[in-house]
């Protein structure tokens, strides 16, 4: 019993906290110098993240002319005829999360 008094004391207690920052009468306002002890300030430079980094000169990459090969196969013209002859299958994969099957296809071009 005695903890929950203290748990509600110290809930009051942030709450009036919170409630006095919070009034607009309570919060402090910041006096203005007279117009004799101002003292004249130069402007300041404007720094922002763009200014704040240091300009690299652009890096020059070399381009190299190859000649061009298709990254499939046939790499070679199999014919204007030609005929795709696939099979399919299914394997088995053990992995860690249990044994799968998944399917798996073999294919080649042939005469037609």
């Amino acid at each position: 019993m005695g903890g929950l008094k203290m748990k509600r004391i110290v809930t009051v207690a942030i709450w009036a906290a919170f409630a006095g920052l919070l009034l607009p009468g309570a919060m402090a306002q910041a006096e203005t110098a007279s117009p004799k002890l101002q003292v004249a300030t130069a402007p300041k430079a404007v720094i922002t993240d763009m200014s704040a980094q240091q300009r690299r000169p652009l890096r020059r990459v070399p381009i190299y002319r190859q000649e061009w090969a298709p990254d499939v196969y046939p790499r070679y013209n199999p014919g204007p005829n030609a005929v795709r002859d696939c099979t399919a299958h299914y394997v088995q994969e053990y992995r860690p999360s249990g044994t799968v099957i998944t399917p798996r296809m073999n294919c080649y071009w042939r005469p037609g």
